[in-house]
């Protein structure tokens, strides 16, 4: 190495010219930037002409966090204890309470990470390689596809029919298996369509992945806020040997009003965490020590806080619906806790010229259908858990009003 870089400076010296060019990773440069931003730049183009804009966009919630929780967190931050670095797994306090939420689950089939989505790129790092395959129901989160691409995975499209509510069908699945699969993902709740999987049908495909000897990730970010009707979203890591075929991942961001503390988890088997914490030794060193023990007080302090928080999302999912019928040809095809999917009323136009026009001509801005992976352009995407009853019930005025000028 010495000798390179003293060839190479002496030939610097002399005035030739060099052909060295620094690279970027392709696999980066091929990813289209995140929809969001897209998004936030036609909202910007909008000239307030119907009120204020309605953002439809991104997965945040409509109230602040509890004010217990910001207490706990400004007093862990003024002890100097958390400004020191902390176990790369997580802190033990927090691994031992979110374990406790999940019957069947021990502090050492838990990690924390940065947010739920170092989670699934962790978990599919420690799971595959260059040119294994993942099942990816779709329509897909984009961050979950971009993390396969950019660990030169296939991510493997596993259709989601409207008439089938946007639940995927394990026929499917089993017929898209092969030698390179190592791995179907779920998200229930779903994002972006909000539909939430049976426990029978995440059972059998827990049943499936065990018999094909592939993994099973399931992505719960949204289990807070299932259906009134249902209060568990399944009940894998109850059976015994779970942990040979079935990976967790979970956000604390939603339940807790705190994205920008960046904490998520990981539930495997004890020896997958250890695995996924040499990963994580690269990737974050340790959690935030700091909303690792604001959370570890929260997850105790306040069911009765998360259960009307509970409440209000799946009421304003009801709004919503109720809402978007009085727009003529808007059809929510499908929604649940923070999503509803929509089917546009403009066929053989492209979602993302629909997503436009809705954000600079009318001020609410939301998510084409084709951020959300193949076949999905009749759709757009609306996450109504920042807005109030008022801004949805003005969100179907405005779309009625461009019924009305489109008639005009």
């Amino acid at each position: 190495m010495v000798v390179w870089a003293t060839s190479w400076m002496a030939t610097r010296r002399r005035g030739a010219r060099s052909n060295f060019m620094p690279t970027i990773n392709p696999a980066l440069t091929a990813i289209d930037a995140p929809p969001i931003m897209a998004a936030h730049a036609w909202a910007r183009a909008y000239d307030g002409r119907h009120g204020s804009p309605i953002d439809l966009c991104q997965a945040v919630p409509g109230y602040a966090p509890h004010p217990g929780l910001l207490a706990q967190a400004a007093a862990v931050a003024a002890d100097p204890a958390y400004a020191k670095y902390g176990p790369i797994a997580g802190d033990p306090a927090l691994r031992e309470a979110y374990a406790a939420t999940q019957p069947g689950v021990t502090p050492d089939q838990v990690a924390i990470t940065a947010g739920c989505n170092q989670a699934m790129f962790t978990t599919l790092l420690a799971i595959a390689q260059p040119g294994d395959s993942v099942l990816l129901p779709t329509p897909w989160f984009w961050n979950h596809q971009q993390s396969c691409d950019l660990l030169g995975l296939h991510a493997r499209p596993l259709p989601c029919r409207a008439d089938h509510g946007f639940v995927p069908a394990i026929d499917d699945a089993a017929r898209l298996i092969d030698a390179t699969t190592r791995a179907i993902v779920l998200i229930s709740p779903n994002n972006p369509t909000g539909a939430v999987t049976p426990p029978e049908t995440i059972a059998a495909f827990a049943a499936l992945c065990r018999v094909r000897d592939i993994w099973l990730i399931l992505d719960e970010t949204y289990r807070d806020f299932l259906p009134a009707t249902q209060d568990i979203g399944h009940d894998l890591f109850r059976q015994p040997g779970w942990d040979s075929h079935v990976i967790g991942l979970y956000s604390f961001s939603k339940a807790f009003c705190v994205p920008g503390y960046r904490l998520g988890a990981i539930t495997a088997s004890a020896a997958m965490i250890g695995h996924v914490t040499t990963a994580l030794d690269s990737l974050h060193i340790c959690p935030n020590r700091v909303a690792q023990a604001a959370i570890t007080w929260a997850i105790d302090a306040l069911p009765d806080w998360r259960a009307a928080n509970r409440r209000l999302i799946n009421d304003r999912e009801a709004v919503m619906r109720t809402a978007l019928g009085t727009a003529p040809g808007w059809q929510i095809e499908a929604s649940g806790a923070y999503f509803a999917y929509v089917r546009h009323p403009y066929p053989g136009v492209g979602s993302a010229m629909v997503a436009e026009h809705l954000a600079r001509d009318l001020g609410a801005v939301c998510l084409p259908g084709v951020a959300f992976g193949p076949g999905q352009d009749a759709y757009v995407r609306m996450a109504f858990a920042n807005a109030d009853t008022a801004a949805l019930q003005d969100l179907a005025g405005r779309l009625r009003l461009n019924a009305m000028a489109e008639a005009a």
